[in-house]
């Protein structure tokens, strides 16, 4: 997403969700803090990036009833409605990129695992934020994850901007106040290890 749109349909085109880089069984960390964040599992959670990822079959699992996945490439969502099946038909899927968004409604939890860290450039980022802050409340909780300042510097050939949790909310600014924090070591399929920092920050 921090490319063209071409970029991430040719990755989810060439290789199966299992194979790249940033593939997990299952986001243990995100749904932790999701289940957090919202114990009222009718709130709306929206997955910015969400692709192929398992989160949202483990969401549906955990009984939450208003879910919506972003991301900029058509054929990472078609992977993730493939694998569910019927039930592809309980979550909306939203073909979009990010720093172009504008958000129909408001959501309670925005999930982000390593979107925001591929933009690396200033009106991007502000463009994220704008969407961030219009698709969401005072009260809201925005959880996101990039690589950590010991992190990667490329990801899928492309570069990224890396942070802690304290940069990155001085990054999103006064509308948002870090509450929560997690450092996770990520096993890419390939061996590899990549350190992640997760962030959990409350609208204000």
């Amino acid at each position: 997403m921090g490319s063209s749109r071409s970029h991430w349909e040719d990755v989810y085109t060439a290789k199966a969700e299992t194979a790249v880089s940033w593939y997990q069984r299952h986001a243990v960390q995100s749904l932790q803090m999701i289940a957090a964040a919202a114990a009222d599992r009718t709130v709306p959670v929206i997955d910015i990036g969400g692709g192929a990822s398992t989160l949202v079959d483990d969401l549906l699992a955990e009984g939450y009833g208003d879910i919506t996945v972003l991301d900029v490439a058509e054929a990472a969502l078609a992977k993730s409605k493939a694998r569910l099946g019927a039930a592809a038909s309980k979550v909306s899927w939203i073909v979009a990129d990010i720093t172009q968004w504008k958000p129909p409604r408001h959501y309670r939890v925005w999930h982000d695992r390593a979107v925001f860290h591929f933009l690396t450039d200033t009106p991007r980022q502000d463009a994220y934020i704008a969407a961030l802050e219009a698709a969401t409340e005072p009260g809201a909780t925005a959880i996101m994850a990039t690589f950590a300042l010991d992190g990667p510097e490329k990801c899928s050939g492309l570069p990224v901007q890396r942070y802690s949790p304290q940069t990155l909310a001085a990054r999103l600014g006064r509308s948002f106040r870090l509450i929560d924090e997690a450092r996770e070591t990520h096993k890419t399929p390939g061996g590899s290890d990549q350190h992640f920092s997760y962030s959990v920050l409350r609208r204000l």
